[in-house]
């Protein structure tokens, strides 16, 4: 087991950075979003992920899987969601204690304004502040970390990649 003092003062610097960066421009575009959209971040990527699904529509299980997060707070946020009529729960067919959440027409008005929006901000805080060099490396940082964590998730960001602006 290595300890603090194995790590070199660089790579920590360079954690430390990544860390803070990845913080703050989760935070901005969130700012963002609710400024020219109304909805916060989380409720961009739910929609978003429930606009790309087969027929707009994903069980609880499923969307906690693809956002990586707990069930309880996909439920909690489909709640908040739902009063608002971006999301509906149904229940499932084939299974009496299983539950869709499907995305509304007013969900995905609302997610169409904010794609714009969003891509751009993305484009500018993010994708034009690098170089290609730089790109490719974050890229292949970012899959290697992927098949150490969750290697499902590289073929679920590929998929996304050419078609929606994700975030």
């Amino acid at each position: 087991m290595s300890s603090v003092s194995d790590v070199a003062p660089d790579d920590w610097a360079t954690w430390r950075l990544y860390f803070s960066s990845g913080r703050r421009l989760v935070a901005e575009l969130d700012r963002r979003l609710q400024a020219d959209a109304g909805i916060s971040h989380p409720e961009y990527t739910v929609l978003l992920s429930l606009n790309e699904a087969p027929r707009r529509q994903l069980r609880t299980g499923e969307l906690a899987d693809l956002l990586a997060w707990e069930k309880s707070r996909v439920s909690h946020q489909v709640t908040r969601m739902a009063a608002r009529r971006l999301v509906e729960r149904t229940a499932c067919e084939t299974d009496g204690r299983g539950t869709w959440i499907g995305i509304t027409a007013e969900g995905r008005r609302l997610l169409l304004r904010a794609m714009r929006d969003h891509a751009d901000a993305i484009r500018e805080l993010f994708v034009d502040r690098l170089g290609e060099d730089e790109k490719a490396a974050i890229r292949a940082g970012s899959i290697r970390m992927l098949e150490t964590l969750d290697p499902a998730a590289i073929a679920a960001a590929l998929r996304r990649e050419d078609a929606t602006v994700t975030g």
